[in-house]
């Protein structure tokens, strides 16, 4: 895991290969770049029922989300700007997560989250990533300095797919550098505590 963390991308709209989605699968293919496995959930994916504090029962695409997150060892969600804020779609995603309260690792502790908003205008990408963010910090998660905010006003893909705007290509590049890099120094951090245990414990037998 220290070598090939996982890194769970959260991103996309009701419509196939929209702005969002592209810009996520684009981040998580730089993620595989620097030897990360990833795992992303679209809009399809995350067309899941409502998220309902008394109901219990999961369906098949909301537990294999929340299985994701729960083997992520960083995370990248991007949502477009809905009316100033983040998609209805993301945020009942997003609210699942209280599934995850009483794991050991809490909601997103420990884990580095990359954040993507792609909205039609400046003002929009703004309050739509600062909502991000603020999600984030509620859920103990540690958003990357490097955020990403797309105008999806300026046309910045080709025909192709590929993003044409060089500005977007560094800051996706360095969010995906943040994201994998903070995941292997946890890794390596958890390792280290694990092996002073060992010690630990070797030292107070040997004493015996």
């Amino acid at each position: 895991m220290v070598d090939t963390p996982l890194i769970v991308g959260l991103g996309g709209t009701g419509t196939p290969n929209s702005s969002s989605e592209k810009l996520l699968r684009q981040a998580l293919e730089r993620c595989a770049a620097r030897g990360a496995e990833t795992l992303m959930f679209d809009g399809a994916a995350l067309d899941i029922p409502m998220y309902a504090p008394s109901e219990s029962a999961r369906d098949e695409k909301t537990l294999a989300l929340i299985a994701g997150l729960r083997r992520a060892n960083g995370i990248i969600i991007a949502s477009p700007g809905y009316h100033g804020t983040v998609s209805g779609l993301i945020k009942n995603a997003l609210d699942y997560v209280q599934d995850m309260a009483e794991d050991e690792a809490v909601y997103f502790e420990g884990r580095a989250v990359g954040l993507i908003a792609a909205a039609a205008g400046w003002q929009a990408t703004g309050t739509t990533l600062a909502t991000l963010r603020s999600i984030t910090h509620a859920l103990r998660g540690w958003p990357t300095p490097m955020a990403v905010a797309v105008n999806s006003m300026v046309p910045i893909f080709g025909q192709d797919g590929t993003i044409t705007d060089t500005g977007i290509c560094n800051q996706l590049d360095i969010l995906a550098q943040q994201v994998v890099t903070f995941a292997r120094m946890r890794a390596l951090h958890e390792l280290s505590l694990q092996q002073a245990d060992g010690e630990r414990e070797a030292d107070r037998a040997g004493a015996e």
